[in-house]
């Protein structure tokens, strides 16, 4: 019975019809395209500069933690947003958390998710001029809000497009704005300019050491403390 199965699996494997594939028109040419269709897919998006970020210095002056001594390492801007991480190696930026905190930026910058300032549009030497804009809301109260308008220019003289809402800046009183890095000029007006470590993330401090160190650290400081109670309880 073993040998008929044998037999007949053999017989079937000799007369099964074999399956023909369809001839590819222009193989070369397919192979192609599904490798460019491939890499495409593959390469990093990579950003447009903006007025308050025009370049690689700028950039890396602003996300802080020295970073900014980096920036001969980045020929361009492409080059900035497309190196690897070990290609970030070999170029000596160090240490590793360095690196993962520039790539974390990158990624926050390719999403629009900037910092103070990120949003702004009319800027001129790394410096942008901020105002307030006045509306009457109703017969008794009036609105205002600060928007960046260029800096030779009123308010009043600047289209409704080109008024930019500033995010993250208020106005306290009549004349007065509030919000990180603001520089006041004159009454209503005030300027912001690109400075070492506007967006950076501050990093915690730690305190007896980190996560891994701290039940050690402080484990022998509690040994150390009743020792040093013992002796002078005279116990030693």
């Amino acid at each position: 019975m073993k040998s008929f199965l044998r037999i007949q699996s053999t017989l079937g494997l000799l007369f099964r019809p074999c399956a023909v594939s369809a001839p590819a028109t222009a193989p070369g040419l397919n192979a192609h395209a599904r490798w460019a269709h491939k890499t495409a897919a593959q390469l990093p998006l990579i950003p447009k500069p903006t007025p308050f970020v025009p370049d690689v210095p700028t950039f890396l002056t602003l996300i802080g933690r020295d970073l900014k001594q980096h920036a001969d390492k980045f020929p361009t801007w492409e080059a900035l947003f497309t190196l690897t991480t070990d290609q970030l190696r070999e170029l000596g930026v160090e240490p590793p958390r360095a690196r993962r905190y520039l790539l974390r930026w990158r990624q926050r910058f390719r999403e629009g998710k900037f910092g103070i300032g990120g949003d702004l549009k009319h800027v001129e030497n790394g410096v942008a001029y901020l105002k307030i804009h006045e509306k009457e809301a109703s017969p008794t109260r009036t609105s205002r809000k600060v928007v960046n308008v260029p800096a030779n220019q009123n308010v009043e003289e600047v289209s409704e497009g080109e008024r930019v809402k500033v995010k993250g800046y208020k106005v306290k009183g009549v004349s007065t704005i509030v919000g990180p890095y603001a520089l006041p000029v004159q009454k209503g007006v005030a300027k912001l300019a690109v400075t070492e470590g506007m967006w950076e993330d501050k990093r915690g401090h730690k305190v007896d050491g980190g996560e891994r160190r701290r039940a050690e650290v402080r484990f022998k400081r509690g040994v150390a403390e009743r020792k040093a109670l013992r002796e002078k309880m005279g116990f030693y």
